[in-house]
């Protein structure tokens, strides 16, 4: 896999509350990626971008909400998020923090 399309998977990190939990718990990253993307592809992403070893990806897509704006409807875009598991002692820094 090119490096080209190793970033066009890989949009970034989803950090929510529920995202951090899981990362101290379950050593588990959530990214958000590309609608087209398949496990396969995420999986080789992230060992190659961060070099560690991944032992299941999950993957989710989300629906876009309704929304209004005055008097005009409108609608988020749809979009995926992929829930990666680590493989033991690996860890991720997804945000590139000096240590």
């Amino acid at each position: 896999m090119n490096l080209e399309r190793v970033y066009q998977i890989l949009l970034g990190p989803h950090v929510s509350e529920k995202t951090t939990e899981l990362g101290d718990s379950a050593r588990q990253v959530v990214f958000k990626v590309a609608r087209d993307a398949s496990k396969r592809e995420i999986k080789q992403a992230v060992e190659r971008v961060f070099e560690v070893q991944v032992n299941q990806v999950r993957v989710v897509r989300v629906k876009g909400k309704r929304k209004g704006f005055g008097r005009r409807r409108g609608r988020r875009s749809d979009w995926k998020k992929a829930y990666v598991g680590l493989a033991e002692g690996q860890d991720v820094d997804v945000f590139g923090t000096p240590e």
